[in-house]
């Protein structure tokens, strides 16, 4: 138990409170310099916009998909035949045979190799985040590939912070594993399922040939087919990613948020509540701006169990990204200067460091002030996700395609809209304060005994 009668004590948590008006006036003045900057980048942002008719025409192709015509172009009887999404592959028989059976040697040995390169890359995080930015480098058409690069180191980000300086004093070992898992088989699954995608692509440009007929061989679903060909066409960039980003969320829907172990162990706890506290809600790209400040823009999803607001918060990602050009241009200068470790160091390092500078304490002593390091005081340990978490064996996708009808998907490919607010520079810093004042509440008040 504290000893309430010492004055001492007494004095530093009174001298505390006493800034609290101090520190709220602080956090509103720099939230309204946020807004002032995202309004400015509003001002130069382009509209994204998909091909005239393009939507309509694809929507067709969705429906013919499901309901295919029986005869051939030759009028000759055609099987049956549908790949389930995640299938384990050559399983399904057309007319009693094979379908690996039907494709020539050629293509086997192409789909083997993007296997292998997929499996290759679909280790870690680490190089999960990696593989998707050499693929924009090399197709800087593929707008997705840059998007998923982004969005993956912020799941690396989330994935450290559960071995970090702060979350492990307020979460059990027990609640960050089953946090880690549940980030680790997401960010697994989609990259298992969208890279190979990427790569049949880059296959057939090289070939100058439209390989997009393989894609049922990958185990990609039905819903994606037709987009492809639809690039392959037009290089209508926004129609893929936006397509991409409806597959994908939909993709881990019931394999990883509706699962009964994610939701008996993460989302159905008591953890929804206060990941807004946790800071596992936020999606945010560093970059530094005309004047070589760093700043941070992205937003917040409320629900991440939501999955049409998934979908949105997505697409307001990738117009942030892809609309805006002093994101855009600062955004892929960092990342393409900024090799991602997991560590939050790798953006903050005023605030965070990869290496420990020092034992860990049990008792913590507050070291935030304004989001910035006190004086004297060590940074925050944020460690590379090699040192936090062992590489875990990715396993089977469940199977199954989600795709049932277009008129379940047509609304996503509404006008894109941008978040009236996205600049998180200041934001995140008050959080990691935040984040700091309730490991000292559970420390100094018990609040977590």
């Amino acid at each position: 138990m504290h000893d309430y009668r010492n004055i001492g004590w007494i004095a530093r948590k009174l001298n505390s409170v006493l800034r609290w008006p101090e520190a709220v006036f602080r956090y509103w003045r720099l939230k309204r310099a946020g807004h002032a900057h995202s309004r400015k980048q509003l001002r130069s942002a382009k509209q994204l916009e998909f091909h005239h008719g393009a939507v309509r025409e694809l929507a067709d192709a969705w429906e013919r998909k499901l309901h295919p015509p029986n005869l051939d172009a030759k009028g000759s009887p055609v099987a049956a035949f549908h790949l389930e999404a995640a299938a384990p592959l050559g399983d399904v028989q057309v007319a009693g045979t094979s379908r690996k059976a039907a494709l020539s040697a050629q293509e086997q040995e192409w789909l083997a190799e993007i296997r292998a390169e997929t499996q290759r890359c679909n280790r870690t995080n680490v190089t999960r985040t990696a593989a998707y930015l050499a693929c924009y480098r090399r197709h800087p058409e593929l707008h997705w590939a840059l998007l998923a690069h982004m969005v993956s180191r912020n799941g690396g980000w989330n994935m450290t912070d559960l071995r970090g300086e702060l979350l492990p004093r307020l979460l059990k070992t027990s609640q960050c594993e089953s946090i880690f898992y549940m980030l680790e088989r997401a960010n697994a699954l989609i990259f298992g399922d969208a890279y190979p995608q990427l790569l049949l692509y880059e296959q057939g440009k090289r070939l100058g040939k439209n390989l997009t007929h393989l894609l049922p061989e990958l185990g990609v679903s039905r819903f994606m087919e037709p987009v492809w060909h639809d690039f392959w066409e037009r290089q209508d960039a926004v129609l893929l990613s936006v397509s991409l980003i409806v597959n994908e969320q939909h993709y881990i829907e019931k394999r990883v948020v509706r699962h009964p172990f994610y939701q008996q162990q993460v989302l159905g706890t008591m953890l929804p509540a206060i990941q807004g506290l946790l800071q596992l809600n936020q999606v945010m790209f560093p970059y530094a701006d005309q004047d070589g400040r760093r700043r941070l823009s992205g937003i917040i999803l409320e629900h991440f169990d939501d999955l049409h607001e998934r979908i949105a918060f997505g697409k307001q990602l990738y117009m942030m990204l892809f609309a805006i050009p002093e994101i855009k241009d600062g955004v892929y200068k960092f990342a393409c200067s900024t090799s991602h470790t997991g560590s939050r160091a790798d953006y903050a390092d005023d605030i965070f460091t990869a290496v420990r500078t020092e034992r860990q304490q049990e008792r913590y002593d507050r070291r935030l002030r304004h989001g910035q390091l006190r004086t004297g005081a060590p940074p925050l340990y944020s460690p590379p996700l090699a040192a936090a978490w062992p590489e875990q064996r990715v396993l089977p996708a469940e199977p199954g395609d989600w795709y049932g009808s277009s008129t379940d998907v047509m609304s996503y490919f509404q006008q894109l809209t941008l978040p009236a607010s996205f600049d998180l520079t200041h934001a995140f810093r008050f959080g990691l304060n935040k984040l700091e004042t309730a490991v000292w509440a559970e420390q100094e008040l018990g609040l977590g005994e």
